[in-house]
């Protein structure tokens, strides 16, 4: 972890080198205007956004590529030694996420369809940022299912013990492998920084069931975070026609997919059982129909906002907008949208180390903008 000092300096730095990007938008919200600058542009459909030390960030983009951006916008050339990609359809190389000592250890993850067999498959690495390579690459995990371009998802999240917890897709076709324990399509994962099952993860010992498991019957998750406010961990999904879904996570737990769901198949009939809900099955702890096809979440710790401290922010890629829940006694009781004449599909959102919220724009010309109050 970032020590007090480092950090210190880190968001002096970010704050210092931000510039205020020609051409800002402006935007109301319950807290005030919002002013969305464009901080760098040129990415092909990125996915991922993580913050380095000293200003600069770390991006993926879904054809393979993991750049570093300066503060200014420029963008580095892509990264060698990273592995062969999959990339088609909702495929390709997914999300990254620094380790909790990067500071000392140089550590990230990240996950990615592989070029051999198309399925997810999680690599550590450590990041030489001079060099602009990747060395000591190794894959730590392998989704075990049957492959897909759909619904592949793909969110880290790192525990306060430093294991992995990993978010898997149903891959569209294998909806029904989600309720079984044999296999990782469907599931959140709980896996040790050099790969294999955590201690303590629920079905470890038990026959027929990888140890990797955490919690199952999700759809597409593309939004894992802990909440600081309590550490619990929360989920983001896809459902079918409506029915997007946040969960949060507990360990052995059913989230009911493919068994109930809030919302129906693609051909209006009715998924699973026909019901929302189900003895011995979690229920969502917000859901939205329709469906805003959510990808990206963060809680809201910053300064720059202060009305929205402990807010849930997600990314919607179908209503182009930002959504805003507001957290009460540990749920969502309120829903603002936020951006919606943007314009854009927000594939991530993440708080930056200077308080603003920063987002990931998915097209072929794809930008980082980043969010501030406005004048």
């Amino acid at each position: 972890m970032l020590s007090v000092t480092l950090r210190q300096s880190f968001t002096a730095a970010i704050i210092a080198a931000v510039p205020v990007a020609a051409g800002a938008q402006t935007f109301p919200s319950s807290a005030g205007p919002l002013k969305v600058e464009t901080v760098a542009r040129g990415l092909n459909h990125p996915w991922s956004l993580a913050f380095l030390p000293g200003g600069r960030m770390l991006v993926t983009e879904r054809a393979g590529r993991i750049r570093i951006v300066a503060p200014n916008g420029d963008l580095s050339k892509p990264l060698d030694n990273v592995p062969g990609v999959h990339s088609g359809g909702q495929a390709g190389l997914l999300d990254v996420a620094l380790d909790r000592d990067f500071a000392g250890n140089g550590t990230i993850y990240f996950c990615f369809n592989a070029a051999a067999d198309n399925n997810v498959a999680v690599v550590r690495a450590r990041l030489d940022a001079a060099a602009l390579k990747l060395d000591d690459v190794k894959v730590i995990f392998r989704q075990k299912g049957p492959a897909g371009r759909a619904n592949v998802a793909c969110r880290i999240a790192q525990g306060a013990d430093g294991n992995l917890f990993v978010s898997l897709g149903d891959h569209f076709g294998a909806k029904e492998l989600a309720q079984k324990l044999d296999n990782a399509i469907g599931k959140v994962v709980r896996i040790k920084p050099e790969g294999g099952a955590a201690a303590g993860n629920p079905f470890v010992g038990r026959q027929g069931a990888l140890p990797e498991i955490w919690a199952y019957g999700v759809r597409n998750p593309e939004g894992l975070a802990f909440n600081p406010a309590d550490g619990q961990l929360w989920e983001q999904e896809h459902g079918p026609m409506g029915g997007d879904e946040i969960n949060i996570i507990g360990p052995g737990k059913n989230y009911g997919w493919p068994v109930v769901s809030y919302g129906v198949n693609y051909d209006g009939s009715i998924v699973g059982t026909g019901k929302q809900t189900a003895e011995g099955i979690v229920d969502p702890v917000w859901h939205w129909t329709p469906s805003i096809a959510p990808s990206g979440m963060a809680f809201y710790t910053g300064e720059l906002f202060p009305a929205w401290k402990g807010s849930l922010f997600n990314g919607a890629l179908k209503f182009q907008l930002l959504s805003r829940l507001e957290i009460k006694d540990g749920r969502p009781v309120k829903e603002e949208r936020l951006l919606q004449d943007l314009k854009e599909r927000i594939r991530d959102v993440r708080q930056g180390p200077d308080g603003a919220l920063y987002l990931l724009t998915d097209n072929e010309a794809g930008r980082i903008l980043r969010v501030v109050p406005g004048p």
